[in-house]
Order: structure tokens, then C-alpha cells, then sequence
């Protein structure tokens, strides 16, 4: 396949961006994702459930029997259009927005997972915040402690919240990025923020592993989400991801085996562990 046909339309949306105005609309599985029981009874919360990979991952895990509390910041429609996946493949599912940076929210997730589902086995920390620059003299400080606190403490006050009520066998999967580990000069609060998921993913599985509960991160690479149109400019969205080994940009689809692996029995082994979903490119 040419260059040309891996390129993207040039288009830009205002933050934090809509699944609907996305041209091609993202693929997350729902005309393809066939569930086989491996989630069956289990309870998850996802951040950033509402579109992109969240909505991949919400859509296989309610497919492998999951319930589910979804969380999001205020894109209601898009929130609405993936609880209508998940109730369609007949699990149950509990919508919450608001922001994650706020800790009385983190644990209200947590406290209607307990209340509606009567347990949780599964948090999948994902929700991110990211902006582009062409400098760091561009970076509002408030912009940066923004990200920091979307992307790494969120996941800390979530993680501590959720680990209370969590069984031996019960998983959390974060998801960090290749930004982690070949970072971009335009992202950097982004790429900062998911160098220290990589290393709160390790150090969370340490913490964990005598309680008997996984900690493990995917890291995905330029994958088409919302966020993409939202924060970087037209002519960016056009070449994403056609510098990788594949050639293109990677739908969010093809992320949710890599969570319900990571969630499921089939990983009873693993923990501290990174899943890298890059399209080739290496994560040294």
C-alpha cells in the first residue's frame, strides 16, 4: 500500500474531541470483537472509557462478560454511544463523568463499583490528557501540573482507592505509551507522564504482588483516538503513524486483546510487565 493511501485527511477538532467528527471513524472492535467468557462475573472500571482505546477495551471486556463503571471527563454523547455497546452485549454498566483529578471522584468510582456491582477485579487506568508545543517556553506550568495529574497521580489515587476492595487474582492495567520510551520534543509533558506510568506500573507490581493482584501496562503507539485530531495540528493528523514499521496508524481495536489478555487468567503469571502495541516500533 503507498504513502498516500496510509495518510490521514487533514482535520482538527477542539479538545478533548468527539468520536463522530473523526474522518475515517475509528474502528473499536464493534462490527468484529467476538468475546469467549474470559471476563464472565468480573467487574472492571475503565477511565476514558467514553471513546478511542477505552471504548475498544470497554466494548471486548463487556463481550468476555464484564460489568462495567465507565468513566469520562464530559463527552456525554460519546459516553452514551458505548454504554449502548456494552449494555447490547448484555452486561451491565454504570456511566460516571467528571474529572479524575479530582480525588473525591476517583473514589466515588470505586464506590459505585462496590455499590452496584458488589465488587471490582479489574481497573483499567487510561484516561490521559495531552498537548503539542513547539517549545518548551510554550508549556503553561498549569497545562503541565494538568497532565501530570491527569496522567500519573489520577492512576496513583485510583490504584489506592481500588486496591482496598480487590481480591487475590484481581488486575490493573495502565497504559503508558512508546512515548515512554522514545519520547517526542512536541509531547513532553505527555512523554514525562508516561515514563512515569512505565515506572509506576513496575513499582505498583512490586507493591501489590504479596496481595496476589497484577499490575501490568500496555503501551500502545500512534493510534487513531479522538485525542489525535484534538491536539495536533492538520498536517500532523495527516502523516501519523505512517513513519512506523506498518506503515500506518493503528485503530483501537487492535489494543483490546493486549487489556483483556492482560485482565483475564491467561496472565495469572504476569505482572510489571509493558505490552508494547506499536506497530513495529521498538520500545528499547
Amino acid at each position: 500500500m503507498s504513502d498516500t493511501a496510509n495518510k490521514l485527511p487533514k482535520q482538527q477538532q477542539s479538545p478533548p474531541g468527539v468520536t463522530s467528527a473523526m474522518k475515517p471513524t475509528p474502528d473499536h472492535g464493534e462490527a468484529s470483537y467476538v468475546g469467549s467468557g474470559k471476563l464472565e462475573g468480573r467487574v472492571a472500571i475503565i477511565t476514558g472509557g467514553d471513546s478511542g482505546i477505552g471504548r475498544a477495551v470497554a466494548i471486548a471486556f463487556a463481550r468476555e462478560g464484564a460489568d462495567i463503571v465507565l468513566s469520562y471527563l464530559n463527552e456525554d454523547d460519546d459516553a452514551d454511544s458505548t454504554a449502548d455497546l456494552i449494555r447490547q452485549a448484555g452486561r451491565r454498566v454504570h456511566t460516571v463523568p467528571g474529572d479524575i483529578t479530582d480525588e473525591r471522584r476517583c473514589q466515588e468510582l470505586v464506590d459505585v463499583a462496590i455499590s452496584e456491582f458488589g465488587r471490582l477485579d479489574i481497573l483499567v487506568n487510561n484516561a490521559a490528557f495531552q498537548r503539542t508545543h513547539k517549545s518548551i517556553e510554550e508549556i503553561p506550568i498549569d497545562e503541565w501540573e494538568t497532565t501530570l495529574r491527569t496522567n500519573v497521580t489520577a492512576p496513583f489515587m485510583l490504584a489506592k482507592a481500588a486496591t482496598k476492595h480487590m481480591r487475590p487474582g484481581a488486575s490493573i492495567i495502565n497504559t503508558t505509551s512508546i512515548q515512554s520510551r522514545d519520547p517526542s520534543g512536541g509531547l513532553l509533558a505527555y512523554a514525562t507522564s508516561k515514563g512515569a506510568i512505565s515506572n509506576f506500573t513496575a513499582g505498583l507490581a512490586q507493591a501489590l504482588a504479596e496481595k496476589a493482584i497484577r499490575v501490568n501496562a500496555v503501551a500502545p503507539g500512534p493510534i487513531w483516538t479522538p485525542l489525535i485530531p484534538s491536539t495536533m495540528p492538520p498536517e500532523k493528523v495527516e502523516k501519523f503513524g505512517t513513519d512506523t514499521p506498518l506503515g500506518r496508524v493503528g485503530q483501537p481495536a487492535e489494543l483490546a486483546g493486549a487489556y483483556v489478555l492482560l485482565a483475564s487468567d491467561a496472565a495469572s503469571y504476569m505482572t510489571g510487565a509493558v505490552l508494547p502495541v506499536t506497530g513495529g516500533e521498538i520500545m528499547i
